[in-house]
Order: C-alpha cells, then sequence, then structure tokens
C-alpha cells in the first residue's frame, strides 16, 4: 500500500473525529523506501476493558509504543486518531525525533487496523509523540525535527463537550507542556483530567500552573 492508502484506512471518509488525522507521516511514507517491521506488539491487559461514552483519551508514549497501544484500543471501540507531525531529516542523519520508527509502525498498525470494526461515531483516541518535545541539538549533525501541538491541531473544547465528552485520560507518564497549555481551557469549560500509565488504573488530576506556565503567552 502507499501513503494515500494506509491514510485512508486511519481516517476513513464518514468516520467522525479524522478530519483531525496529520497528513505528514503518509506523505513521508511515498518519499522514503520502507522496509516492514515484524515486531509490532499486540499489547493485552490495557487498563481500559470496555468503552467509555464520555470519555476521550490522549495516548503520549514514544513512537511506536503510541501506536501499538491506539491497536489496543481500537479492538475496545476506540478510534485512533495520529497526530504525528515531525518532518523527516536527510536519510542517514541522527533526529532528535525518529520519524521513521512512527511511520513504519504506522505501516504495521494499518494490517492490524483493517481487521477492526470500529463505529463512525466512535470516540477518538488521538496519538502522539512523546519524544515530540526534544528540541535541542548536541552538535550540528543532529537535526532538530522536534515539535509541539497547538490548539488548533485538536477539537475545540466546545466541540468535544457538544459530543458528550466530560473525561479526558492522557497515557503517559505525565501530561507534558504542550498539552497542559491547551487543557487549561479544557479543565475551565469542565472537563476532567486522569493520567494513567497505560495498564494500572486512571488516577484523576487536577491541572495548576507553574509560576512560568502563568508567565507564558497564551496559544490560540
Amino acid at each position: 500500500m502507499n501513503g494515500k492508502e494506509i491514510y485512508k484506512i486511519w481516517a476513513p471518509q464518514g468516520a467522525k473525529w479524522t478530519d483531525w488525522v496529520r497528513p505528514v507521516p503518509f506523505v513521508a511514507i511515498d518519499t522514503y523506501k520502507r522496509k516492514e517491521t515484524e515486531d509490532f506488539l499486540e499489547l493485552k491487559g490495557i487498563f481500559l476493558k470496555e468503552y467509555l461514552e464520555n470519555t476521550a483519551i490522549f495516548v503520549d508514549l514514544s513512537g511506536e509504543k503510541s501506536i501499538e497501544f491506539g491497536i489496543a484500543l481500537a479492538k475496545v471501540g476506540y478510534r485512533p486518531i495520529p497526530l504525528f507531525n515531525g518532518t523527516n531529516g536527510p536519510i542517514e542523519t541522527m533526529e532528535t525525533t525518529d520519524t521513521y520508527l512512527v511511520e513504519n509502525a504506522l505501516i504495521a498498525g494499518t494490517k492490524k487496523l483493517k481487521e477492526i470494526n470500529i463505529n463512525d461515531n466512535a470516540l477518538p483516541a488521538f496519538l502522539l509523540d512523546s519524544n515530540r518535545l526534544l528540541s535541542y541539538r548536541s552538535n550540528v549533525s543532529i537535526f532538530d525535527n522536534s515539535w509541539d501541538l497547538y490548539g488548533q491541531d485538536i477539537p475545540s473544547v466546545n466541540y468535544f463537550k457538544d459530543n458528550g465528552i466530560k473525561d479526558i485520560i492522557v497515557v503517559g507518564e505525565k501530561i507534558n507542556s504542550d498539552l497542559r497549555r491547551i487543557f487549561f481551557k479544557f479543565q475551565d469549560k469542565g472537563i476532567n483530567f486522569f493520567v494513567t500509565n497505560g495498564f494500572n488504573e486512571p488516577t484523576k488530576v487536577k491541572l495548576r500552573k507553574t509560576i512560568k506556565e502563568r508567565l507564558e503567552k497564551e496559544d490560540l
């Protein structure tokens, strides 16, 4: 399959929330030769055993782990929505974010996703790469392809609420800084937040701004 065909499986026409699937990694799939991976993990024993009618999920794990978790949530009934937005560096150049790994996992995940029947109105499980925020250069040979998530990259809080979403679960070590900036508005509008490592019961959290966050300019 080419990148466009793979994209259509992750963003099928007529399914809700798929307008937010980012096309960047699917375009890159056609740009570089890919070697299919055989080590895609079938995750079992995740924290969620059944579909929750009022809950959206943000999976913020490292690269391919996020996609593997997205497929596990698809089996529960959620629609995985890839938000990966990192560009590829020159071939054989070290990158701050391993986009090749993400793209290969999307290809492998496509085979699994094709076998799962997901309702067109299923709630979303947004997929992120937790390595996206590694913005640094230890030397000039490293290609800095880090990226942040902004408010316009996901639906508005009103859209979430209009679709019955009251709770958001973040799967990851913590709620990262770019998500925090977005979620403060969500919390102000009455959305509840929970955090889990993916296997333990989610813990409810209250987002509180640090001094630095209070001084930062508000995102659009």
